[in-house]
């Protein structure tokens, strides 16, 4: 999978690419993460990318022609499955959409800034819109990072043990169980008995079982789909 993200700030990258699952992810070759500073697209002498919005109002609104460049010199080399625009006005990203997103083999991600792009950048360019969640953010780059993790991790092999991101919450619209390690008693706090009793099928209903009722407890919204 190649990822090709368009940013004015590539440098609010660095930390959460180069670190943890998505660094041993490009280090296998599972997934190619490629920084395009939106910037270096300009054809002005001061690399201006936002203008005033037309009919007036508060604020700034990235300009078309920057982004159309990189968009169209990306898509010259190569096809790709989604051009995806992070909005907080986007359709709610979910583990489903991240299950979806890991099958693709290219995709764009377009990190909006100020009060977001020219319209006729999402008219004519864009195929999904995504958002991490019902607030606003300073730019879309916090978002698209978490889009990448979400989607890199259940890449096959990204995971040592690919068993774990398919236990994880939601995978089943159910949130994950409670876990435990040792030591199995710590200051009278006991490990439940079922999980010391070696009998994988009364293990494995226990946790299906505590799984539904942290689910019905914490967010029944999930067993309304």
């Amino acid at each position: 999978m190649r990822i090709d993200i368009l940013t004015l700030f590539p440098a609010m990258f660095q930390g959460p690419f180069s670190e943890s699952i998505i660094k041993r992810a490009v280090e296998k070759g599972a997934v190619e993460i490629v920084l395009h500073d939106i910037r270096d697209f300009t054809q002005d002498k001061h690399n201006r990318v936002d203008d005033y919005p037309f009919g007036g109002g508060a604020g700034m609104v990235m300009q078309i022609d920057p982004i159309a460049r990189v968009i169209n010199k990306l898509k010259e080399e190569r096809e790709y499955d989604h051009v995806i625009y992070m909005t907080p006005d986007g359709h709610r990203f979910d583990q489903k959409e991240a299950n979806r997103l890991s099958l693709s083999g290219n995709i764009i991600i377009l990190c909006g800034h100020y009060k977001g792009v020219d319209q006729r950048v999402r008219d004519h360019y864009i195929t999904h819109e995504i958002s991490v969640g019902d607030f606003v953010l300073s730019g879309g780059e916090l978002g698209a990072a978490v889009v990448v993790d979400a989607v890199v991790r259940v890449l096959p092999g990204v995971i040592g043990d690919e068993t774990s991101a398919l236990t994880d919450s939601f995978q089943d619209n159910l949130l994950a169980p409670p876990v435990y390690t040792r030591p199995s008693d710590y200051n009278g706090w006991k490990v439940p008995d079922v999980l010391l009793s070696g009998n994988d099928k009364l293990i494995e209903e226990w946790r299906e079982e505590q799984a539904l009722e942290r689910t019905r407890r914490l967010r029944p919204d999930l067993l309304d789909d």
